[in-house]
C-alpha cells in the first residue's frame, strides 16, 4: 500500500521533470542526472503509485503520460510549491506592518519598569502589533513551549534549562519616605528604620515579611510593616500620604526622586537580578529577535 513517506523530493522532482519533457533524456539533463539514474527513479515511482506512469509515444520519439500520471500533475505542483516555501527562506519582518500580538510574562517590579517603554517603542515602531503583559503562572514554562508566551522575564534561579535566556539587570534597593517627612532628610540608621512604620509589596497579597524582614533577623532586629499592599503603582501614593517608609528597588523608586526622598538602607541587602527567557524555536524568528531588541533598549542594556 501506498504511504506518502515513500517519496522523497528526489522522486517528486522526477515526475515533474519528465511530465514537463516528456522525454527521458531531456528530463536526465534537466535534473543533472544520467539516463540509467532517472530510470531507475522512474522505476521506484512506478512501483510506488502501481502505474506505468509514462508509456513511449506512438511516433517512437519520447513518452507520454498516463491518465493517472496527468491527474497528478497539479497536486504535484502544489506540493513542491510547498516545498520550496518551506525551504526559503522567511518573510523579513517588517514592524511598521506586522500585525503579530506578543506576550510577554513578567511579575510587577519589571513591568512597571518596562511597560512604558517597551509600548512608547510599540506606538512608535509597530503600529499594528499588539502587546500584552500577564503574570506568569504555574505552567508558564509549558505556554512558552507552546508559543502561548513569547518572552519570560524573571529571576534567573527559576529558569529551567531547556530555555534560552540572557541577563536583563541587576539593581539594588532604596527606602523611600514622603518630602516633608518629619524625620528630616538625614541618612537612616537601624534604630530608626526599625522604629518607623513600613509599607511591604507582596505579590502573593496580604503578607507581612519579605527580603528585608529576612534581612533584619539576621541582625536580631524587626520592623514593624503597617501596610502591606500588592501593586507596586499603588506604593508612591501611600508613601507620600502616610509617615511610613518603603523599601524597593532602586530603578522604580528613581522614577519618583522628584514626589519622594530617597536614601540607602541601613542594612545589606541581596542584588535583585532578572533574566530574559525564550523558547530555543524562536531564536532565529525576525519577529522575536525584533522584540528582544525592543526589551533590551528598554532595560537599558546593549542588544544582542
Amino acid at each position: 500500500m501506498m504511504s506518502y513517506t515513500d517519496f522523497d523530493a528526489a522522486l517528486l522532482l522526477t515526475l515533474k521533470a519528465l511530465l514537463e519533457e516528456r522525454n527521458v533524456t531531456r528530463a536526465a539533463a534537466r535534473l543533472g542526472i544520467s539516463q540509467p539514474a532517472l530510470s531507475a527513479r522512474l522505476a521506484r515511482l512506478r512501483d510506488i503509485l502501481a502505474d506505468p506512469l509514462f508509456v513511449p509515444a506512438a511516433n517512437g520519439r519520447g513518452v507520454v503520460p498516463t491518465p493517472r500520471a496527468q491527474a497528478l500533475e497539479q497536486d504535484l505542483r502544489q506540493v513542491l510549491e510547498g516545498l520550496k516555501r518551506l525551504a526559503s527562506e522567511p518573510d523579513a519582518f517588517d514592524p511598521a506592518t506586522t500585525t503579530r500580538t506578543f506576550v510577554i510574562a513578567l511579575f510587577e517590579t519589571p513591568a512597571a519598569l518596562l511597560a512604558p517603554a517597551l509600548c512608547a517603542g510599540l506606538a512608535r515602531e509597530a503600529k499594528h502589533a499588539k502587546l500584552a503583559f500577564v503574570q506568569p503562572a504555574h505552567d508558564v514554562f509549558e505556554r512558552l513551549e507552546q508559543g502561548q508566551i513569547d518572552l519570560l522575564i524573571t529571576v534567573p534561579q527559576a529558569l529551567r534549562d531547556d530555555v534560552m535566556q540572557r541577563a536583563l539587570w541587576e539593581d539594588g534597593f532604596l527606602t523611600a519616605q514622603r518630602k516633608g517627612h518629619p524625620r528630616g532628610t538625614g541618612p537612616l540608621d537601624l534604630d530608626v528604620f526599625c522604629a518607623l512604620d513600613h509599607v511591604l509589596v507582596s505579590s502573593e497579597g496580604g503578607r507581612f515579611a519579605g527580603v528585608v524582614d529576612d534581612a533584619l533577623v539576621e541582625l536580631n532586629r524587626v520592623r514593624n510593616v503597617a501596610f502591606s499592599i500588592q501593586s507596586y503603582a499603588l506604593a508612591p501614593s501611600l508613601i507620600a500620604a502616610t509617615d511610613a517608609v518603603c523599601t524597593l528597588p532602586a530603578r522604580f523608586l528613581a522614577q519618583y526622586r522628584d514626589r519622594l526622598d530617597l536614601f540607602e538602607p541601613p542594612i545589606e541587602l541581596a542584588t535583585l537580578r532578572l533574566s530574559l527567557a525564550w523558547h530555543p524555536r524562536n531564536n532565529k524568528d525576525a519577529g522575536h529577535q525584533w522584540l528582544r531588541r525592543q526589551v533590551y533598549l528598554a532595560a537599558q542594556v546593549e542588544p544582542a
